[in-house]
């Protein structure tokens, strides 16, 4: 193995753009791309441009009509299929839409290849993570999962047991459907209630097929879920799973909408809760992966003061050159941020919550508590599932 971790970019994934009211910015992955740089971590990594999945990799999730669809709507949006899902409000059809929505997935397969063969111990795409792609259908501002095809990629090489964590606030319905029937694939999600929150499932009876039980986790948090219950609920559900699946590689998903800013859901997690969840996740695949650790990006709208913080802690911590959390952030990519959005950008890489605290599950379990409610219920659907007591 060479040491050296892999970060997955090439700038035409900026070119994913549905236009300019959708909440899914192109901006946050360029100024992500400009904050690493700013601290200096692409001298850190591998920054590898991989080529676009090709038709024979999409098939390994998407059916064969549905690439049709998107090539065709790529060609001319005005006749996107909306039976597809393809040129709704939250998918619309743009001009070269399959071929840069191919490069992210491309780059996440490439990822995946990367680390199974042992050229890298981890790799990041921080464009990719688009966890609502279903095999049949866009959803969700996703087109093609890229997420579910590194899984695959995987599976064909020869893994046997794929480990993956979504810590987006949406639940990841497209990554589960595409294993939903198999075992090899353990998928664990914690997001916002279905009740409240787009794709409205990833309720905790969400186990997985006859011959896959135990196969898909769902961690259904209330709304209003800060850095305390967040934590207690990812600690009180994830490493004891991964450790009795044991995985040989981790792959994870690391939506930023769970933090307080961002104007698409309801929870008040921090940038510095979302650090530690990082930090654990490296922790989880050296532990339990042999160190076989591939990183996703995913949802966040709040594209100048949250995304690109978050995600640049991510190639920090996959990189092993942690940015401490008080670290003031570089004058010049401040002034980036003003002249691309002429927004002001965030001063330090923290929210002030550093370090944060949080009680673990077995200090005990509060019957009043909400939290500790949607804990227990997925405890409860997906624990002996595992041999495991709830």
């Amino acid at each position: 193995m060479s040491g050296r971790v892999q970060l997955m970019w090439d700038e035409a994934v900026t070119g994913y753009d549905f236009g300019p009211d959708h909440p899914m910015d192109p901006v946050r992955l360029a100024l992500t791309r400009e904050l690493v740089d700013a601290f200096g971590l692409d001298r850190e990594v591998d920054v590898v441009a991989a080529k676009p999945a090709g038709e024979s990799t999409l098939r390994l999730v998407h059916r064969e009509d549905y690439v049709a669809a998107v090539k065709a709507a790529s060609l001319d949006p005005g006749a996107a299929d909306g039976s597809y899902g393809l040129g709704t409000v939250d998918d619309p059809a743009f001009a070269g839409m399959h071929e840069v929505a191919a490069l992210i997935a491309g780059q996440s397969v490439a990822a995946a290849e990367a680390v199974w063969h042992g050229e890298a111990p981890h790799a990041v795409n921080f464009a990719g993570g688009l966890h609502h792609a279903m095999p049949g259908a866009a959803s969700g501002f996703c087109i093609y999962n890229d997420a579910a095809l590194a899984i695959a990629r995987l599976l064909e090489l020869g893994a046997e047991r794929v480990a993956y964590v979504d810590v987006d606030v949406h639940h990841g319905d497209g990554v589960q459907a595409a294993f939903w029937e198999d075992p090899r694939v353990l998928t664990i999600s914690l997001h916002e209630h279905p009740r409240v929150l787009f794709p409205h499932t990833g309720w905790p009876e969400e186990t997985g097929a006859d011959g896959a039980q135990g196969g898909a986790v769902n961690v259904a948090l209330p709304p209003g879920t800060g850095d305390a219950g967040w934590l207690r609920a990812f600690h009180a559900i994830v490493p004891e799973l991964v450790a009795g699946f044991r995985p040989q590689v981790l792959v994870t998903q690391h939506g930023a909408d769970t933090h307080f800013e961002d104007p698409l859901a309801h929870f008040a997690v921090s940038l510095d809760a979302q650090r530690a969840v990082q930090v654990a996740c490296h922790e989880l695949a050296h532990a339990h992966a042999a160190g076989k650790w591939i990183a996703l990006g995913g949802g966040g709208y709040e594209v100048v003061d949250v995304v690109p913080r978050s995600w640049t802690h991510l190639v920090g911590i996959a990189a092993g050159h942690e940015i401490a959390p008080e670290t003031m952030i570089p004058e010049s990519w401040r002034q980036q941020v003003f002249a691309r959005t002429r927004q002001l950008g965030p001063a330090r890489m923290t929210d002030g919550r550093w370090p944060v605290s949080w009680a673990p599950w077995e200090d005990g379990y509060d019957p009043a508590d909400r939290l500790d409610q949607a804990v227990l219920a997925t405890r409860r659907a997906a624990f002996p599932l595992h041999g495991l007591l709830p």
